[in-house]
């Protein structure tokens, strides 16, 4: 007897956004995701259940690898700014699979609202950290506001800007926090 066949759902996601950044959100249908991957619709229905689910899936992909890699910037100093430092740093570092994901994403987003809540939480998460009304706290806002904004202008193609510009602009966006004390205040 022959063993089950198993479906990576790793590669499968892969696959769909390989898909959507070769040909578009609309063109993430389950016939052509499992297409993508070498599977059956059935196998991948099977795996996921529906396309909402697939694009479930993919979002908290997308949010669980930010998550992760700021928690890896993070290790040595996990104060807001700290935080805050990495999420810059992560925005800043966007190469075209980046961009070509973020376009994906809005576009799912249009086509889909109720996944939008999800991205809405998130976001709360990492602007809600009650940080309070100092000033510290009022410049990690800030710092994340700007490098988010430059993040979507320049992923979703509305700007064009040299390597040495784009790394300028976040080196004085992560000058906006002071690096944290070791007792978790900010050195002035």
């Amino acid at each position: 007897m022959a063993r089950p066949r198993t479906i990576d759902r790793e590669r499968v996601l892969k696959c769909a956004e390989q898909l959507v950044q070769r040909a578009g959100a609309s063109a993430m249908t389950l016939d052509a995701v499992a297409k993508e991957a070498g599977i059956t619709k059935g196998g991948l229905q099977y795996c996921f259940g529906s396309k909402e689910d697939l694009i479930t899936a993919l979002i908290d992909r997308w949010i669980s690898a930010f998550d992760n890699e700021v928690e890896e910037y993070t290790k040595a100093d996990k104060s807001p700014s700290g935080q805050a430092r990495a999420y810059v740093q992560l925005c800043s570092q966007i190469d075209d699979a980046t961009s070509a994901r973020m376009v994906g994403l809005l576009v799912t987003l249009l086509q889909s609202p109720s996944h939008l809540q999800k991205i809405q939480a998130w976001y709360a998460k990492w602007l809600g950290k009650n940080l309070g009304d100092s000033d510290e706290a009022r410049h990690i806002r800030t710092m994340l506001f700007a490098a988010e904004g430059a993040f979507f202008l320049r992923s979703i193609g509305f700007i064009k800007i040299p390597e040495t510009e784009w790394d300028a602009v976040f080196t004085d966006i992560k000058k906006m926090v002071p690096l944290a004390k070791a007792g978790g205040t900010s050195v002035k």
